[in-house]
């Protein structure tokens, strides 16, 4: 080996490596995102069953419809209710700026559920469904 080229080798194996490196914490990024999606999609999930539990409870209870909205008042069935989605979700409190509301206007029923993901820069949250609830 000439003189002038000592230590190609080792400066080559040194550059495999740096890329190598590059790809291991590509592939450990790609993994976190993926985590983060699993998480999200588990919280909209429960929102979405939480949301449908309580128009069933609705369905059920038609004649009573209008004590469900959380601007009218407080019946026992909304005061279990949003303590189940606390319960479930994160960053939500039963009566606080996170908590689900409900609107009730004639035989159309909204319900929005609010969360925010742990940590410090996570944007809030919400789901929203729309239902029409027949008395007949």
């Amino acid at each position: 080996m000439k003189k002038n080229q000592s230590g190609v080798a080792l400066l080559e194996a040194l550059v495999g490596i740096l890329i190598f490196s590059i790809g291991i914490l590509a592939l450990m990024g790609l993994q976190a995102q993926s985590i983060r999606n699993t998480v999200e999609a588990k919280y909209r999930n429960e929102a979405a069953y939480l949301a449908n539990q309580i128009i069933g409870q609705m369905w059920v209870d038609r004649a009573n419809l209008a004590d469900y909205d959380t601007t009218a008042g407080a019946s026992q069935q909304m005061i279990n209710w949003r303590a189940q989605v606390a319960g479930v979700l994160p960053s939500v409190v039963p009566a606080g700026a996170n908590s689900p509301t409900i609107a009730v206007a004639g035989n159309q029923v909204t319900v929005t559920i609010f969360w925010q993901m742990p940590g410090a820069d996570s944007p809030q949250r919400q789901f929203s469904v729309v239902a029409q609830i027949n008395n007949s």
